[in-house]
């Protein structure tokens, strides 16, 4: 099974060649690198190459990316019909993957039959810049789907590989549809579409580098929660939502007749007066993975932020 990783790079020297190298290092051998990089100014561009000296003429692809953001820079990138394989999985430029990421994720996809879209995502082990173990992502343990996926991402694109039938759906999505970030939309666009499968890995096999450039950080601790808090406050979470909402309603040709209604009873219920607003949140069945989440939830339904 041949697996095409999909990384995007933006000034991203001073990490890069760890990630690359730890690509050589993984046990399922038959993979091929695509990069999307976003104008990068610093010597990114170089220590690809350099890294890729001794590789096969086709093991390496380098693409111009479309410089509208992150999100945008990876779904244009999987959107690429230069881009063909199996499996896909999107990679970060700062990180280091465990010899076993691969694998593991490949495992459980090849399970899933071929035309059903699956998305593989888990928890990450957080590290410093200087690559020192300093905890991990949340834990979650309720199921991965739809119903989540409305309010919540709990894989980070940097942890997630899908299949060709995930990756067709995002193509036919496109690669400019505006969402709030590409793993987001993965999460939400596979497990809203019909027969659609989540797996979410509870053992950590992406070490996630935590370092003043990044564009997202770790959602862990006291002060993440206190900023997701402020965000709500601010109307971040209200926004986000109808962004969310508007790119799944050009898309509900693809999803689920279930799925659908609790777009729509989620969609209606936002604008209800204060009851109705709550009642028709709990009636569209969205959640949170822990208590505090939900309880974040209820807070954005009373004070008209969800």
């Amino acid at each position: 099974m041949k697996v095409s990783i999909l990384m995007c790079t933006y000034n991203g020297q001073r990490f890069l060649a760890e990630q690359i190298n730890s690509f050589e290092r993984q046990s399922h051998f038959n993979w091929s690198l695509a990069i999307s990089d976003d104008g990068s100014t610093d010597g990114t561009l170089d220590i690809i190459h350099s890294c890729a000296s001794d590789w096969p003429v086709e093991r390496l692809k380098v693409f111009s990316g479309p410089k509208k953001g992150f999100a945008a820079n990876f779904l244009s990138l999987t959107c690429r019909a230069e881009v063909q394989a199996d499996f896909y999985a999107w990679s970060d430029q700062d990180d280091i993957w465990n010899e076993d990421k691969l694998e593991t994720a490949l495992m459980w996809l090849q399970s899933v039959q071929e035309q059903v879209p699956a998305l593989y995502c888990g928890r990450t082990q957080l590290i410093s810049e200087l690559g020192i173990a300093v905890g991990q992502s949340p834990r979650f343990s309720l199921p991965p789907k739809f119903a989540n996926a409305l309010v919540q991402n709990i894989g980070g694109g940097n942890t997630m590989v899908f299949n060709h039938a995930a990756r067709e759906l995002l193509r036919e999505a496109g690669p400019y549809i505006p969402v709030v970030s590409h793993d987001w939309w993965a999460y939400q666009l596979v497990s809203g579409a019909q027969g659609g499968v989540v797996f979410y890995d509870p053992h950590a096999r992406t070490l996630y580098r935590q370092h003043k450039s990044n564009l997202v950080g770790s959602n862990a601790g006291w002060l993440a929660r206190l900023y997701r808090l402020w965000m709500v406050i601010h109307g971040r979470f209200h926004e986000w939502n109808r962004k969310n909402i508007r790119a799944l309603e050009a898309m509900s040709h693809l999803l689920d007749k279930q799925n659908i209604e609790t777009l729509a009873n989620f969609k209606s219920a936002r604008d209800q007066p204060l009851f109705h607003r709550i009642a028709g949140i709990r009636r569209s069945g969205v959640y949170r993975q822990t208590l505090g989440g939900n309880l974040g939830l209820l807070f954005a339904a009373v004070i008209r932020k969800i």
